[in-house]
């Protein structure tokens, strides 16, 4: 018969045993050796934006609900279907994306609050095209938002994106 003291001594032991053998298996894992060298270690790190530049409350909440919309691969796939077709039926969208007409309806529903897009009504059934005007003025905000003041540009390393009206 084995007392409760017996058991908590085998526990320990155990536990004890364990945390000697990190790999799990029943072997200890070899020392990592860890040589310093005069060498230097890079990163990309990221520069802090300069002071003064920053989003309105407004502004993020608009493109975090974009980007979160984007993030669906149904939402994506007919916003990129409208834009190859400039106009589609929602029956046309439900083949295309091989759902039910009730799912395509609920991300219309949410790519319309977004006002990402828009709808037509012609007689019993309803088109959907892209709404650029607001994507449009989210994007030039955020760009205003980021880039150096006076200049229409945001520059990347060596990859520069010109947005505004560059002619």
């Amino acid at each position: 018969m084995t007392h409760a003291s017996d058991r908590s001594k085998v526990l320990a032991a155990s536990s004890e045993a364990k945390a000697k053998q990190p790999d799990g298996i029943g072997t200890e894992a070899p020392a990592e050796k860890i040589e310093k060298t005069d060498d230097t270690m890079t990163t990309n790190v990221m520069e802090a934006p300069p002071q003064g530049m920053f989003l309105s409350d407004e502004l993020e909440h608009e493109i975090l609900t974009i980007f979160k919309l984007l993030s669906d691969e149904t939402r994506l796939r007919i916003l990129l279907y409208l834009g190859r077709e400039q106009e589609l039926h929602v029956t046309a969208l439900c083949t295309r994306l091989n759902q039910s007409q009730p799912a395509v309806s609920h991300h219309l529903a949410l790519l319309r609050e977004a006002d990402l897009i828009e709808a037509r009504r012609d007689g019993k059934h309803n088109y959907y095209s892209l709404k650029s005007g607001h994507m449009h003025s989210v994007i030039e905000r955020l760009f205003t938002s980021i880039a150096d003041p006076g200049k229409d540009e945001i520059r990347f390393d060596e990859f520069v994106l010109l947005y505004g009206n560059n002619e």
